[in-house]
């Protein structure tokens, strides 16, 4: 009698000559937003701080693959799954040193304007933890004879303006590549012999 002989170890199928596998696929700015819209509604159900959605955001809108995309939401729930509450709203929306300093590390969630005043004294607030179901903050900060720091997410836009009288406003961000969502840091900033910085870094000496 023949004996039976040993089933071959399947291999998994390759793609026809000439075409692509799924995950290679170019990304289209369709699907690009399909996936920014995702984080936003994971950012309002309080999944993502602020550094997150920014972060993740750009990453969408410079995805090449679709695997690129997916990469992005892949510990994300789907769209349509169970909402989670959102985050704390924060209480505090003014901040403000008076001959002496302030230091502000924001995590609650941020739905209306932050006010910052230093008057011959340093205020420096950090919004990356924060919660911004909007995407967008928008801040006044004012600087007499003293100094404000404002830390943003790194893949934020800031969009500054305002005036300075023997004072200087400056934004140390890097450059953010454009896109119609991406998350945006509005600062209407005052200096009056002071000095108002807007970075996306913490500087050295941040304690």
């Amino acid at each position: 009698m023949s004996q039976p002989t040993p089933q071959q170890a399947q291999t998994p199928a390759s793609p026809p000559p000439g075409s692509t596998a799924p995950a290679q696929v170019r990304a289209s700015d369709a699907e690009r937003e399909a996936v920014v819209e995702h984080l936003r509604v994971a950012s309002v159900e309080g999944r993502l701080t602020f550094a997150e959605l920014a972060g993740r955001t750009e990453a969408a809108y410079s995805a090449v693959t679709r695997a690129d995309l997916e990469a992005v939401v892949a510990d994300l729930p789907g769209m349509g799954a169970p909402g989670a509450a959102p985050a704390p709203l924060l209480k505090t929306r003014r901040f403000s040193a008076v001959l002496g300093d302030c230091t502000e590390r924001i995590v609650g969630r941020i739905d209306e304007e932050l006010e910052i005043l230093a008057v011959l004294g340093d205020v420096k607030v950090d919004l990356r933890a924060a919660q911004v179901p909007t995407g967008a903050v928008s801040v006044v900060a004012n600087a007499v004879l003293g100094d404000v720091t404002l830390i943003v997410p790194s893949g934020a836009v800031v969009e500054l303006t305002g005036h300075a009288v023997l004072g200087d406003r400056r934004v140390s961000a890097r450059d953010v590549p454009a896109g119609p969502h991406v998350p945006v840091v509005r600062v209407r900033a005052n200096a009056y012999l002071g000095d108002i910085k807007i970075v996306d870094e913490e500087p050295a000496s941040w304690w």
